[in-house]
């Protein structure tokens, strides 16, 4: 994480600190005891890793209802209730995996999980390839906005790619048409399998590096050893591949070795224009495994604070409640994926949210709180609501995301997911610099979190959106120690049953963070002013679109 221009944000926080009135925080202010309560539940045996359709849905879905009830709020789900039903597609791999991959004549057989991560979402009962070539085609970007086209016109039907992860500017030594290291939509991989099911490819597989897919294979690997959900699409046998995973960059040399190929020349060659798809002569992979499939429902919890003057309008308080639930057991055993930091964080954090504002005067504007389903399978409870609001989203004022505070220690900062390129980001600097606080950019905007988070759903439908998350500069060792709790967490806790909570944890993090959310949301539920994305943001003319609405 990079260091932060401190006399710049003080600067900033300075002549914003009077737009903003810093008065107690109702009810007592943010309560670290209640706030732990709250951890411990959700991360309790009983709640079972919190995966949708499961008995620790129907736990966290119950704890939630009654925590927002006891709060102060009212049911704003369908039904006058406090859920929205979210129909979803569950696929899963049922029984043993047959893979093997032959380059140079020989064959080789992989195993699952460790050097290759394999799933479906397609709807066929059983997967049975036979010796399927596979194509190199660089980072597999089709951007005709900047010229760029890592397809060129390649038929993919019948054939296997393969591509890196992130974008093609990652590793260059300037900046290019992907501006740097800051990741783009391309270099998601959900995009990239996107792009190719658009081509009609038999399947993907994404090599994996930890540096620019910004996590470790044990987090690949976990997140495709379970079930994997869509929504219910009539078109799914065409949306997806037969096949799709990743493989660990050691294999991806040694294939490349074999077929003759090298893998970092070719690499190099992917990161500049004109790169056109390369054939791994001789490379071909099989696979047979069958498919259970079925369709579940699984739910979003939300409750509604009633606002006083203008409660037509909204501002949305969100972060998701599920997690991995019961998968394969890491090196100690444990098989419960508990998602502490990520993101029962948000849950104890909206819980307490919703308490202080309901203790106090009401706001202008109502306040929804969202605990949206299936993040983890590709934000899709915050995708069903957009689909199908329970409030107008053109009266909705902004999203402010949370998601996986940090239990290290407190921080002179709070930050950002990417880069928003919305008024939000001013509006947090001046609700930090309330309680002497900073806001800093996203430090490492490689990792593409502004396309991993719930809030990217509403920003895609125009709403003003962001996610909000620790900062990096600590009290006690400033932004190297940040630095190294935050590599630390990613390297051996994101997405494992290690994500435990701990009664030793330091909450004065999470309570300063949440007091600086609360700052904001009262200043953005009270004003009369709306939330605006700048002129150069993308999702500004979606935007645009119903600005009649908020005249």
């Amino acid at each position: 994480m990079r260091p932060i221009l401190p006399f710049l944000l003080l600067a900033t926080a300075t002549a914003s600190a009077t737009v903003l009135a810093a008065d107690p925080v109702p009810g007592g202010g943010i309560d670290a005891e209640r706030f732990a309560r709250h951890m411990r539940a959700f991360t309790s045996d009983a709640f079972a890793g919190r995966a949708p359709a499961t008995e620790g849905e129907e736990r966290t879905v119950a704890y939630l209802a009654e925590a927002f009830r006891e709060a102060g709020l009212e049911p704003a789900g369908e039904d006058g209730g406090w859920t929205q039903r979210v129909q979803l597609a569950r696929s899963e791999i049922d029984g043993p995996v047959s893979l093997r991959l032959t380059v140079g004549g020989e064959t080789h057989v992989l195993t699952r999980g460790e050097e290759i991560a394999i799933e479906t979402l397609h709807p066929a009962p059983r997967v049975e390839l036979a010796d399927v070539p596979l194509v190199f085609v660089g980072y597999g970007v089709h951007a005709p906005e900047l010229g760029w086209d890592d397809y060129a016109g390649l038929d993919l039907a019948g054939r296997i790619a393969v591509v890196l992860i992130n974008d093609p500017d990652f590793e260059t030594p300037e900046p290019g048409l992907f501006g740097g290291r800051a990741i783009t939509y391309y270099g998601r991989w959900s995009y990239k399998y996107e792009e190719a099911a658009r081509r009609g490819a038999t399947g993907v597989l994404i090599v994996h590096e930890t540096a620019p897919a910004a996590y470790g294979w044990e987090t690949v690997r976990n997140g495709r050893a379970g079930p994997q959900y869509d929504i219910v699409r009539p078109d799914a046998d065409r949306a997806h591949l037969r096949i799709r995973g990743w493989i660990q960059r050691d294999l991806a040399v040694a294939l490349f070795r074999d077929a003759g190929l090298d893998f970092e020349a070719l690499k190099a060659r992917a990161q500049r224009q004109g790169f056109r798809p390369v054939p791994i002569e001789g490379a071909t992979l099989s696979a047979a495994f069958d498919v259970k499939h079925d369709r579940i429902v699984s739910r979003n919890v939300l409750g509604v604070l009633p606002g006083a003057s203008r409660p037509q309008e909204t501002v949305i308080v969100s972060g998701h409640w599920d997690h991995f639930g019961v998968g394969e057991p890491d090196a100690e055993g444990n098989r419960i994926y508990r998602g502490a930091v990520d993101n029962a964080t948000a849950l104890a954090s909206m819980i307490e949210l919703a308490r202080v504002f309901a203790a106090g005067e009401r706001p202008a504007r109502s306040l929804l709180f969202f605990a949206p389903t299936a993040e983890e399978s590709g934000l899709l409870g915050a995708r069903h609501y957009v689909a199908n609001p329970l409030r107008p989203l053109e009266t909705t004022a902004a999203v402010v995301n949370i998601e996986m505070w940090s239990p290290d220690g407190p921080t002179r900062d709070i930050s950002t997911w990417g880069i928003g390129r919305v008024s939000l980001e001013r509006d947090i600097a001046r609700a930090a610099a309330l309680d002497g606080r900073v806001w800093s950019q996203d430090p490492n905007l490689e990792a593409g979190f502004f396309y991993r988070a719930d809030h990217f759903a509403f920003a895609q439908a125009g709403v003003p959106a962001i996610t909000v998350g620790p900062g990096s500069d600590m009290l006690d060792g400033g932004v190297e120690a940040g630095r190294a709790a935050r590599a630390d967490y990613f390297a051996r806790r994101y997405h494992q049953p290690a994500d435990v909570f701990d009664d030793s944890w330091d909450l004065r993090g999470p309570v300063a963070d949440v007091t600086t959310v609360y700052r904001l949301v009262r200043d953005i539920a009270e004003s009369g002013r709306w939330p605006e994305w700048d002129p150069d943001a993308e999702f500004r003319a979606e935007r645009e679109k119903s600005a009649a609405a908020r005249r």
